[in-house]
């Protein structure tokens, strides 16, 4: 099973996921030094601009890679490893220490002014989306065996019970206080990479990096443009062969994020029941679409829908981007394989299976 599968093709492999930067820098030199056998003495000394620090961690649940480039590197590396060990923690719904375990613990609390902004943004994408991206859909996804991964087919009759407390208007978010009904629980998983990788960017330029690239377990975000002046070029993985891309997209100061029932899944009777729930059915969503990538300088929005449009099917996903078109732009991949690109993309975007291309217009 995979998950947000992105593979980051700079001379240093960031990840292998579902999107990945094609090329390198064309000059200078890199330095690349895992968080465990990193070197004082190298860390130290002056990196000129074409030349980069990496590091590379655990944290929520996932293998993650971050570079940057130029004098500042290792104060901005060291600065965001931190965060991202302290937003872990934060968010997580499995460890006492974490405040979303507690709020789901003692349905009340006052949370920091992260999880405040964290928890208001993912309710206003909740509505965005009609409910599709819905932070209360943890007990579904318990049910399957996606969060603990002890596999079984609910029964409808399960689905439909869990289902009833399933419901992000039910979130009752005022003054940092929060209060849910007793059946409700909360889990931001569905965006926290992408909030995370946001913060790390913000890390970055506080620091003086103006050049990085990172891969929060495929979540791939980039910060300005290569060192040699060029737009980072991050490839999508086709879902019909997972050492492949089938699109590359040209990105300076956004996200990619993709979402396709290949990367999480299990078989039980020669079905196969990937983890992309719909709130509307309790089942993996079966819509049309096997991949979606969306592009956005805001990366959580772009974690909370490359979910959603995968759940609302080619039509329906269309119809969303040209409403919101000045937000976001995605590359889609329908069952029959043909790739469906927004027409915000036209200049920076590449298909590579030879297949069909629609391009969305506006």
């Amino acid at each position: 099973m995979k998950k947000r599968n992105l593979i980051l093709l700079t001379t240093v492999c960031l990840a292998l996921s579902a999107c990945h930067p094609a090329s390198a820098p064309s000059s200078g030199s890199k330095t690349s030094v895992s968080e465990a056998s990193a070197s004082k003495q190298e860390e130290s000394k002056d990196l000129a601009a074409d030349e980069s620090l990496s590091r590379e961690l655990y944290a929520m649940d996932t293998v993650m890679n971050l570079t940057a480039y130029g004098p500042n590197a290792s104060a901005a590396l060291e600065a965001s490893v931190s965060e991202i060990n302290r937003l872990d923690s934060l968010l997580s719904i499995s460890s006492e220490k974490g405040e979303i375990y507690r709020i789901n613990a003692d349905k009340e609390g006052t949370v920091s002014e992260d999880v405040n902004a964290l928890l208001s943004r993912s309710l206003e994408l909740s509505q965005m989306t009609d409910g599709l991206f819905d932070c209360t859909i943890e007990p579904v996804m318990e049910a399957w065996g996606f969060t603990t991964q002890n596999f079984r087919i609910p029964s409808e009759e399960e689905l439909e019970e869990l289902l009833s407390h399933v419901d992000y208007k039910q979130v009752n978010l005022e003054n940092s206080t929060v209060t849910i009904p007793e059946d409700v629980r909360l889990d931001l998983g569905g965006i926290a990479k992408g909030f995370t990788s946001s913060r790390v960017m913000d890390i970055f330029r506080e620091n003086g990096v103006t050049s990085g690239i990172i891969s929060l377990g495929g979540n791939v975000q980039a910060l300005g443009h290569k060192p040699d002046g060029n737009m980072w070029r991050v490839g999508i993985q086709d879902p019909h062969d997972l050492n492949s891309t089938f699109a590359v997209v040209e990105v300076a100061d956004q996200a990619v994020i993709t979402s396709g029932g290949y990367q999480r899944y299990f078989e039980e009777n020669g079905q196969t029941y990937h983890h992309i729930i719909d709130p509307r059915t309790g089942y993996p969503a079966e819509n049309g679409l096997i991949s979606v990538t969306i592009i956005s300088a805001d990366g959580t929005l772009a974690d909370a829908l490359s979910t959603s449009l995968f759940i609302m099917g080619p039509e329906e996903a269309s119809s969303f981007w040209k409403k919101h078109r000045d937000t976001f732009d995605a590359i889609m991949m329908k069952e029959d394989g043909t790739v469906m690109v927004t027409a915000g993309l036209a200049d920076h975007c590449s298909v590579t299976t030879g297949g069909n291309v629609e391009v969305i217009q506006e």
